[in-house]
């Protein structure tokens, strides 16, 4: 989720909905995919959660998972799988014969309006999860989120700087992170306090694959394949791997081009699972917990100090337990002074929290 600045001191948010399957499109739009559930809504609010608008925003799509917000006024969403008709069941088992188009893309949200839905192919088909953009070198910069393999890191470089352009096209550079001198280095295992890495970028030929199927029948590729297509062709040159980049906090210093360890779990009663992370504008990181226990909002120092911010409590009318339902999407209202995060799961919501954020060193 994404919160941007809008009329009369009221905040936009553009939130995601991570809906997998083929259930159909919701809203009134025409979708990327007729049988895709998943999209993004656009909800104009107060700063204390009142809202004043909503509206489809971008729908078609699958696993709407993260993404990130971008300086020229759009919000960037990305499906976390590679389901298709041209790759056979995912994890779930769910058939993926009736959907219309492959998927596993970003695409761009504007902040006053509704997306084209179309995808950014160039920026690869796999596994998205967080979106951050350098203004200043002109790059996109892209996590994945592959649970059952590898994952690694990369940037997309528009042709056209959309700081300029005001969008961002799709003609661009696909590349994958490597560490200098240490091919195939091993990010996902443990790693020494502070440690630093220069890197590389390797290029990606083909970001995106569509496999060969027959259209109404199960396709031949199984998901297993084509959800490492991507990373795998990276690899090949040298690329790191993460383990989801969950569990570990890292820093890439886009100028210097060096990546450093914030701070790595040391056990699951202390951090599991930190998933969505935001910064609060004193500096502060926002840490969203993605278990199956309890999951808490923590706060984490630049100084790799770890706090409690909010606990999941939630109980469903029916007094269900819904204290393992993650937290995700955290994002500072504009002047910093509202933290909105969702509850991602069964009917999930979305809370406002305000300050004074100092207070708790926020």
């Amino acid at each position: 989720m994404g919160a941007f600045r809008g009329a009369d001191d009221s905040v936009i948010l553009i939130r995601n909905h991570e809906v997998n399957g083929s259930p159909g499109t919701f809203g009134p739009l025409t979708g990327y995919d007729s049988a895709g559930g998943g999209g993004t809504t656009t909800v104009r609010v107060t700063k204390q959660g009142e809202v004043l608008d909503s509206y489809t925003s971008c729908n078609g799509t699958m696993m709407n998972c993260s993404g990130g917000i971008m300086p020229w006024g759009s919000w960037i969403t990305g499906e976390e799988t590679v389901n298709g008709p041209d790759v056979g069941p995912d994890y779930t088992g769910t058939s993926n014969v009736p959907l219309q188009k492959p998927h596993g893309y970003i695409f761009e949200v504007p902040v006053k309006g509704r997306s084209n839905r179309q995808p950014i192919t160039r920026a690869g088909r796999f596994a998205h999860e967080a979106v951050s953009f350098d203004p200043v070198g002109g790059s996109l910069y892209l996590t994945e989120d592959n649970f059952a393999f590898a994952s690694g890191f990369y940037r997309y470089t528009p042709r056209r700087n959309p700081m300029v352009a005001g969008r961002l096209d799709n003609d661009g550079q696909l590349e994958m992170l490597a560490v200098k001198d240490q091919r195939n280095a091993h990010l996902e295992g443990r790693q020494e306090a502070g440690a630093t890495y220069e890197v590389k970028w390797v290029p990606i030929a083909e970001p995106d694959k569509v496999f060969p199927y027959t259209a109404g029948e199960t396709a031949n590729t199984p998901n297993d394949t084509a959800i490492v297509f991507v990373g795998d062709q990276g690899r090949e040159l040298g690329a790191a791997s993460f383990s989801r980049l969950e569990g570990q906090v890292w820093a890439y210093d886009t100028r210097n081009e060096t990546l450093s360890l914030v701070y790595e779990s040391p056990d699951r009663d202390t951090l599991d699972f930190p998933d969505n992370v935001t910064v609060s504008p004193r500096g502060t990181l926002v840490l969203c917990e993605d278990n199956s226990d309890d999951n808490y909002l923590r706060g984490l120092s630049k100084d790799g100090e770890l706090w409690n911010i909010a606990l999941n409590r939630l109980r469903s009318e029916a007094n269900d337990d819904r204290s393992g339902d993650e937290f995700a999407g955290s994002t500072f209202s504009p002047d910093g002074a509202t933290l909105f995060v969702n509850i991602q799961s069964r009917n999930g919501m979305t809370f406002a929290i305000w300050g004074p954020w100092q207070d708790i060193g926020v």
